[in-house]
């Protein structure tokens, strides 16, 4: 039992004053001012506000490093211990579910949900798919072919025609894929396409996209500019990753389709102060500067509109450690409970777990984040300076922080 807690109703946008949160089985059971229930340990949260478990729409976590390409080479074993330190670290600034978009499989799902690893609840979609040439071909000019053996721990399949991205799609939902994401556009890691160009006929996308549906998932796509995005909603696709250079026609199109917008552009800002550091090639790195500072112009516009935006930040490497930065940026052009919706009830919504998570509330898994100060008022309550939040719940038990049943801190 949580008592007398600042609980915010994401919803409503607003708080409920000196609330308990009874909890049992890893579910929220009941909220409201004086519960009584004696059969379970009671912790006081007075002066406290209580949020639900935040959920990062666009996190990479085999992405060791920002040098994707180095992947086809790292031992598949090295590379989970990494993540697992990841996952360890993102649970506790207050991330209890993350959508993986790129690389993560049903191993490091299953690992999570079975207790193996301390993290996030992980949604993931296998290996994304990209064209010859496209975003995901991490090939070097003049490099003409690349270890591809399915024990690499890469993030990205290159296939091109209807035929093969329908199988290639096959198998990752096969794998059990919780969605499908294709690119495209060009991208800023990667080596060899432009960051406005379009990537993958319509034929190709719209073949994946009825591959999803066909078994109730959906199709995330990577787009920068506004010709990309509008394709890709056009042919079906859910969900718009970055976004940067969408144009009026684009906004247009999301908000009649109820497209799925997700922003990330905490990496933009780290990958331009840290990316060589972390192993972003040069080439990559020249890229930044072309969506850097269209980014939160692009937030802006798509707030407005009254796009459906989700929480992301696509950190890659030792980069990742700025997950929460998100919040701060964002606020710039936003409310801030339009911040803490992205990341959570927003983020439900797109995961298909509406009511499940994302809210505080009966019935929901009780994944909840406690924060000192007014996260409404100020954002950057959020932002912890050590990366870690005072206390993190995940289905009912406390695994980062402490809480204390006597009301200590």
């Amino acid at each position: 039992m949580l008592r007398h807690a600042r609980v915010l109703d994401v919803v409503a946008g607003g708080y409920r004053e000196d609330h308990d949160v009874l909890v049992r089985a890893g579910r929220i059971t009941e909220v409201g001012p004086g519960l009584a229930a004696h059969d379970v340990p009671a912790v006081d949260l007075t002066g406290r506000t209580l949020l639900p478990g935040f959920i990062d729409c666009h996190v990479h976590l085999l992405a060791v490093t920002a040098d994707l390409a180095s992947l086809h080479t790292t031992s598949p074993m090295y590379v989970a211990a990494q993540a697992a330190v990841l996952m360890r670290e993102m649970l506790a600034r207050g991330f209890t579910t993350v959508r993986d978009n790129a690389g993560a499989d049903y191993g490091l799902a299953q690992a999570q949900a079975d207790g193996l690893l301390p993290g996030p609840r992980v949604f993931f979609c296998g290996r994304a798919l990209s064209q010859t040439g496209g975003h995901g071909d991490s090939r070097r000019r003049g490099q003409h072919a690349i270890d591809a053996h399915p024990g690499c721990p890469v993030t990205t399949r290159v296939v091109d025609g209807v035929d093969a991205i329908r199988q290639a799609a096959r198998e990752e939902l096969r794998n059990g894929a919780h969605h499908i994401k294709i690119m495209v556009s060009g991208g800023v890691a990667s080596p060899t396409d432009a960051v406005d160009a379009t990537q993958y006929s319509l034929d190709e996308i719209r073949a994946v996209v009825e591959e999803a549906q066909a078994v109730g998932k959906y199709v995330s796509a990577h787009a920068y500019p506004g010709a990309a995005i509008s394709r890709a909603v056009r042919c079906g696709v859910r969900s718009i990753e970055h976004g940067n250079l969408l144009d009026q026609v684009s906004l247009e199109l999301m908000v009649e389709h109820g497209t799925f917008l997700t922003p990330t552009l905490t990496t933009y800002w780290a990958l331009k102060a840290e990316g060589p550091q972390w192993g972003l090639p040069p080439e990559s790195h020249a890229k930044v500067d072309a969506v850097l500072d269209a980014g939160l112009d692009a937030l802006r516009l798509a707030h407005q509109a009254g796009v459906k935006l989700c929480y992301g930040t696509d950190c890659l490497g030792g980069m990742q450690r700025h997950q929460l930065r998100e919040f701060a940026i964002r606020a710039q052009v936003q409310p801030a409970i339009e911040v803490i919706r992205a990341a959570t009830v927003n983020a439900a919504e797109l995961l298909g777990q509406t009511g499940q998570l994302g809210v505080i509330a009966e019935g929901a898994h009780a994944d909840l984040v406690v924060v000192d100060g007014d996260p409404l008022a100020d954002v950057s309550a959020l932002v912890a300076a050590d990366g870690n939040q005072p206390a993190v719940i995940q289905a009912g038990k406390v695994v980062s922080g402490t809480l204390k049943p006597d009301g200590g801190r």
